[in-house]
């Protein structure tokens, strides 16, 4: 079984990305969490308010929003609702972040599926604030869901990788589990210079082989030293369905939001971005 949370906004973007994950997950009995934090709601037009008054304006909101959060799973449930998804709700009086990453670890949450593009994100980039907050503090998988993208069958998976950070066993399984049931290709693109693997990253690659034997895997390198140019040619010359990277200390994704190289790769990413974590859990 899977444990599924979906942050939501209310926005159709939001929607889209809850409908992606039903679609994805629609053979594997799965619990889906849909939460919506609302403190920003509460504090900001009562910043000097009193106690009795911002408690009066909590309660008033919690109730709007458990309303709206009834409202969407009677949307989403389908006639007839899927006998293998459960859907419960998640009023969170917190930031976004703080109250995805508490809940993930309170219920051991294998995945956050989320929109891009929010009511509040502009037009310059895919990825908004919340969603680069989410990849780099959240400590489960992350997957991103932009607005234009719909719904493919993860047939053909990118994974830009250096192969110099050891990766956790329950990560790639799930995205071995994925593969596996769409029989899908997974493609991890090295990006260097050098086309000799030290023992360190033979190992780590050796460990890939291991632990996703459910996929089919492809090893590529490309010598292209803009890491968002090889991965964009390499989508599009692939016809890729999603890309995936692991966010840990001195990887290649943490190597990407160092050089703002994450909002690059926003404005021009169009498929669905797994981001794992190497992360305690």
């Amino acid at each position: 079984m899977r444990t599924i949370l979906i942050p939501t906004d209310f926005s159709e973007n939001a929607l889209h990305a809850l409908t992606y994950a039903q679609e994805v997950y629609k053979c594997v009995r799965t619990e889906f969490y849909l939460l919506h934090a609302y403190a920003d709601e509460v504090y900001g037009s009562f910043q000097n308010s009193t106690v009795s008054e911002r408690k009066k304006k909590e309660k008033k909101v919690r109730a709007e929003v458990e309303k709206k959060l009834k409202k969407l799973v009677d949307q989403v449930t389908g006639i007839p609702p899927n006998p293998l998804h459960k859907f419960h709700t998640v009023a969170a009086f917190d930031s976004l972040v703080d109250a995805v990453n508490d809940f993930a670890n309170q219920e051991n949450v294998d995945l956050v599926v989320m929109g891009t593009k929010g009511e509040t994100s502009n037009n310059k980039t895919i990825f908004g604030s919340y969603t680069v907050q989410l990849f780099k503090y959240v400590t489960c998988p992350v997957l991103a869901i932009p607005a234009e993208t719909q719904y493919k069958q993860p047939k053909k998976i990118v994974f830009p990788t250096d192969f110099m950070v050891p990766y956790k066993r329950r990560e790639l399984k799930l995205l071995g589990d994925l593969a596996g049931s769409f029989k899908s290709e997974i493609h991890f693109l090295y990006i260097s210079d050098f086309n000799v693997l030290s023992d360190r990253q033979v190992d780590n690659r050796l460990f890939l082989n291991e632990s996703l034997k459910k996929a089919y895997l492809f090893f590529e390198m490309t010598e292209t030293a803009n890491k968002v140019a090889a991965i964009m040619e390499y989508i599009i010359k692939n016809e890729m369905n999603l890309l995936t990277m692991v966010n840990s200390r001195h990887s290649l994704f943490e190597d990407m939001l160092y050089r703002s190289s994450i909002d690059e790769l926003g404005m021009k990413v169009k498929i669905p971005f797994l981001v794992m974590q190497n992360l305690p859990r």
